[in-house]
């Protein structure tokens, strides 16, 4: 099963499954992650930024091309409720802007 790997918060091996966003293995895998407008595609919360593997995830979506064009959403950046991972392993990390109070992320090495 593809895995996502979010280097920055510790213990974040996710399994992907079939179909599903990032979003919601993130959310099934139980940890806790910002996305404000309910994973619709509609706010830019919910980002991460791929170091690896960008290629395997699925096409950008027409949202995510939209807040490309407006600058709200890097080259390298995805949002967890738009992508999907049908094969491989993706790392990436959580944005300080998006980052949850209640957890501990780690620095950037």
């Amino acid at each position: 099963m593809p895995t996502l790997t979010v280097q920055n918060m510790p213990g974040a091996v996710v399994s992907v499954p079939t179909g599903a966003t990032l979003l919601a293995a993130l959310q099934a895998a139980g940890h806790d992650w910002m996305h404000a407008c309910g994973g619709k595609g509609r706010c830019t919360t919910c980002r991460l930024e791929v170091t690896q593997g960008l290629e395997l995830l699925t096409p950008p979506t027409d949202a995510e091309l939209r807040y490309r064009v407006a600058g709200r959403l890097l080259p390298h950046e995805r949002l967890t409720c738009q992508s999907r991972l049908p094969e491989g392993d993706v790392a990436a990390r959580v944005p300080a802007a998006t980052q949850l109070p209640h957890i501990t992320y780690q620095e950037r090495l």
